[in-house]
């Protein structure tokens, strides 16, 4: 009987310590699951009518994903690519998920040239001089399923960034530099 409870004993560890290695080890996993939700966007760009998908959270790592985006997001006048804010897919979600919309943003412009802002600036007035959009911290967009009026409210609203109103254009401008809007 001695022998059996020895045994016994021993199974019970041995059950235990595996079961508390299971539980270490999977932990973390769980942990990173919980923490990291997809939060994904989907982006048509009027200009070149490329499609670009990608989830929000693969930008938290240097992943080929950023220089996608960059590519996605360049200079689509002179080619040329700059890295991007990755700020402003959050708050592209944010905005996405405050008014429930599920299709794509569509990109007006992202990353501008100094060359293409000078060439902007000559044609308009409101292309500011020291653009955010030179930096990769700005971005034009409009939604399908909202019009832009009610767009740049809810951009207001985030305090993310400025918001620039376009309404003869159809679009809206966020950038991640201090909170404003015009």
């Amino acid at each position: 009987m001695r022998k059996e409870l020895i045994l016994s004993r021993r199974s019970f560890v041995k059950t235990s310590l595996q079961l508390c290695a299971g539980m270490a080890l999977s932990t973390p996993i769980i942990a990173l699951a919980g923490k990291f939700p997809c939060r994904p966007l989907s982006f048509y760009h009027t200009h070149t009518g490329e499609r670009f998908k990608l989830d929000v959270e693969q930008l938290c790592y240097k992943s080929p994903v950023i220089e996608e985006l960059n590519n996605f997001l360049r200079d689509f006048r002179t080619g040329d690519v700059h890295s991007i804010d990755t700020k402003l897919m959050t708050t592209l979600f944010k905005i996405q998920q405050c008014c429930g919309h599920n299709g794509d943003i569509q990109i007006i412009s992202g990353y501008r040239s100094p060359k293409t802002n000078r060439q902007l600036r000559r044609r308009s007035h409101g292309v500011a001089k020291k653009s955010l959009h030179m930096q990769g911290r700005a971005i034009d967009i409009r939604l399908t399923s909202l019009n832009t009026k009610k767009l740049q409210k809810i951009a207001i609203s985030l305090q993310d960034g400025g918001v620039g109103y376009y309404p003869k254009s159809d679009f809206v401008h966020i950038d991640t530099g201090r909170v404003r809007y015009w």
